[in-house]
């Protein structure tokens, strides 16, 4: 007899065995009386969470802002970034060179191009576009009700373990210790945030079950301020000012209706 064990992956589930024996026992035990062919089939679990927010244009930013970006010491980010309304001289401290097109300019610490209003777009209402989905997807991530999870650990998730789910705060929200998001990669996470999303020096949002930043979206109707050498995870919504100290490290996107400043921090598209 040979006992044979189907595991599936985060977001599938096991469902039956096929070809020389055809059971849904797991384990199985099957007798080597012969030569063998068992498959184990599993189909996909429906996603968990409040689904995606639709961050239309604004998704193909890494960093965008309505009042500017700044940069002390060596950042490096992924992705583009761009401003608007106002013009490229509220991007400082990153050196940048205009292409030959007008239409972007490049920087040593971004890999990827820099957009802003005062540029020759194309297409011209490129970043009022998508500052205008940027607004339209905190609106409507701030406005999800179904299933809230209100008020978890009354402002403080420290050390938790979350599943995903639509959370809501009406205070701060405090990470001062590494937190984990545990899920399929199709399931998601919404943060609400009534006032500041304040993650503490050193702490990392762990992903663990195949859980991908992309999915996750943190809402904050204040600012957001991650701590020196931070290791974050997910989407940053801010009504206000996001701030990188030194070293933090960003998977994810910064999406903020005033001010970016980072400090030889890390951003890294999802």
């Amino acid at each position: 007899n040979v006992i044979l064990t189907a595991t599936p992956l985060a977001g599938y589930t096991f469902t039956s065995w096929s070809g020389d024996v055809i059971d849904t026992a797991n384990p199985l035990t099957v007798t080597m009386n012969s030569n063998k062919n068992i498959t184990a089939n599993f189909t996909a679990l429906p996603p968990q969470g409040p689904g995606v927010i639709d961050l239309g244009t604004a998704a193909d930013f890494t960093i965008l802002s309505k009042s500017g970006i700044s940069n002390t010491g060596v950042t490096s980010i992924i992705g583009n970034i761009g401003v608007s309304p106002v013009a490229a001289t509220a991007i400082t401290g990153f050196s940048l060179i205009m292409d030959a097109s007008n239409q972007f300019s490049t920087s040593i610490y971004v890999t990827g191009k820099v957009y802003a209003s005062d540029y020759t777009l194309s297409p011209p209402g490129k970043m009022t576009t998508a500052v205008s989905d940027m607004q339209t997807a905190f609106t409507t991530g701030n406005g999800l009700t179904t299933t809230v999870i209100v008020e978890l650990g009354a402002g403080d998730i420290s050390g938790k373990t979350l599943a995903p789910g639509l959370y809501k705060w009406s205070t701060n929200l405090l990470i001062n210790t590494d937190v984990t998001l545990s899920g399929g990669p199709n399931d998601t996470w919404v943060f609400q945030i009534a006032q500041e999303l304040k993650v503490a020096n050193g702490v990392t949002v762990h992903l663990t079950g195949g859980a991908q930043a992309k999915n996750i979206f943190w809402i904050t109707s204040t600012a957001a301020t991650i701590g020196t050498t931070a290791d974050f995870s997910g989407n940053i919504l801010s009504y206000d000012l996001i701030s990188l100290n030194t070293g933090a490290k960003v998977t994810g996107r910064l999406l903020a209706q005033k001010a970016v400043t980072l400090n030889a921090a890390t951003v890294v598209l999802p």
